[in-house]
């Protein structure tokens, strides 16, 4: 794999593998949360034979940031982990997955964690469990006033089907612009870059399930 013009060597590291970091307070849900992205990404890094430094190269991604998140010190930003989960050619749940079978899992507000953008003007949080492989993702979207997100194009084939729970937004997809209204859906292929605004004084909600060919 390559950025730019320039090669990126994939070696495994040489260093012993040290435990992933747990944060010393905050609540269960908290802290499954991190060390769950902490392990997945060093073990999804390791696996492609990638150093941080290597990873660093394709994401784009500071090295020391990287190293944070899989120490369980840093929660990463959405943006980052998409980064990182496009660069490691995965699905953006299965850096946030903590293996297992699903069996049936009720998801409280209260015990939920949500990730948000570096602004703080964009949130989403899984209605999903962290457990297990899937090809079907569902999402809660949150936009506030004015927010303008963009997003890359997910993995080929990828489709993402969003209903406008709350506000207006104006989404643009590889085919056009699309200004939805609350109750409004849309259906469209993801696989290209996309963006979501919100047109409205108020907060948006939208939910998304994205469904990935395995």
């Amino acid at each position: 794999m390559t950025i730019g013009t320039e090669p990126v060597s994939r070696r495994s590291d040489t260093a012993p593998d040290d435990e992933v970091g747990t944060p010393l307070s905050g609540e269960h849900q908290v802290s499954q949360f991190i060390g769950a992205i902490a392990e997945n990404l060093r073990n999804f890094r390791r696996r492609q034979g990638l150093s941080v430094e290597g990873l660093a190269q394709l994401s784009g991604t500071q090295a020391a940031t990287l190293a944070a998140i899989e120490g369980g010190l840093h929660t990463p930003d959405i943006a980052t982990l998409w980064t990182v989960a496009k660069a490691l050619d995965l699905s953006f749940s299965s850096l946030l997955s903590s293996g297992g079978d699903v069996g049936t899992t009720v998801i409280r507000r209260s015990e939920s964690r949500s990730l948000t953008s570096s602004d703080g003007r964009f949130a989403s949080r899984a209605l999903f469990p962290f457990r297990g492989e899937r090809q079907v993702e569902f999402y809660e979207l949150r936009l506030a006033p004015g927010a303008d997100i963009a997003a890359e194009g997910h993995p080929l084939g990828t489709v993402e089907n969003i209903l406008v729970g709350r506000g207006a937004v104006t989404i643009a997809t590889g085919d056009g612009t699309h200004r939805l209204e609350e109750g409004d859906a849309i259906l469209f292929e993801a696989d290209s870059p996309h963006s979501y605004r919100n047109d409205g004084d108020g907060e948006a909600v939208l939910f998304l399930v994205m469904s990935y060919v395995l």
